[in-house]
């Protein structure tokens, strides 16, 4: 299928691996110019060169931390008029309700909800004056269904998700589309740490972690990030505009509700 977005500029964040390489690479390939961003210059220089040679798309790259004030402007001034932004970054750590403090919650809400919305602010208004933007935030499937161990991120995501929810309906006259893309369990580091901890409290091996954890879904495996970045290129095509402040789970039939 023709996404109708070949010449866009798109700028996805925390892009060196996982999904958000996954969704930089799917739309490279739609014929993208790409923007991608991570904190260390090694890997994102690594991935930049591996997205070229596969999809012949010309890749940007910033070496910054969009979690930060001066992250987020030094990548403003790369992304340029963006038509396509991609939310992301590395969630907060696993824990347990009782030993997080007020500092904790603010370094998650920075990461996971405050930080989106700042760059939201930055370029959508741009979109909404040329009569066509996407915007793809990769949140979690916890917004659905809570995961335990995640409380921090459990309540930043949720809360990016209700200011999500009433500024999609907003702009999506102006032919700007906004949702939310809520991953499950995928097989990224983010998911090694998480099984980790696991593995820890259970005393277990990760690899015991790891199978335990596949067999309670019922795809009965992780996802790909290949995949994942292909349902993000989809909401950020053509064909898209008028999917509106929706919240897309993909995590292999795992969460367990009928709506």
């Amino acid at each position: 299928m023709d996404l109708h977005i070949k010449g866009r500029r798109a700028v996805v964040c925390a892009s060196s691996q996982g999904l958000g390489f996954g969704c930089a690479e799917a739309l490279a390939e739609a014929g993208c110019t790409v923007v991608i961003n991570a904190r260390r210059e090694g890997p994102l220089l690594e991935a930049a060169q591996t997205l070229r040679d596969r999809t012949g798309a010309e890749v940007l790259t910033l070496v910054a931390d969009v979690t930060t004030q001066d992250g987020r402007a030094r990548l403003l001034d790369v992304a340029g008029d963006a038509d396509i932004l991609v939310t992301n970054a590395g969630g907060p750590p696993p824990g347990d309700w009782q030993d997080w403090n007020r500092d904790d919650f603010i370094a998650a809400l920075d990461g996971s909800m405050l930080s989106p919305i700042a760059l939201m602010q930055a370029l959508v208004p741009g979109m909404m004056q040329r009569g066509w933007g996407r915007v793809v935030n990769i949140t979690s499937s916890s917004v659905k269904a809570p995961i335990r161990p995640l409380g921090l991120s459990n309540s930043a995501r949720a809360g990016l998700t209700g200011f999500v929810a009433g500024m999609a309906r907003e702009v999506a006259k102006h032919g700007v589309a906004i949702n939310n893309l809520l991953p499950g369990v995928h097989d990224t580091a983010r998911i090694d740490q998480m099984d980790d901890h696991a593995a820890s409290q259970q005393s277990i091996t990760r690899a015991e972690a790891r199978a335990s954890r596949a067999a309670s879904i019922p795809a009965a495996r992780y996802g790909d990030a290949g995949d994942f970045g292909r349902m993000c290129a989809f909401l950020c095509s053509s064909h898209a505009g008028y999917i509106i402040g929706q919240n897309i789970l993909l995590d292999g039939g795992a969460t367990n509700a009928t709506l």
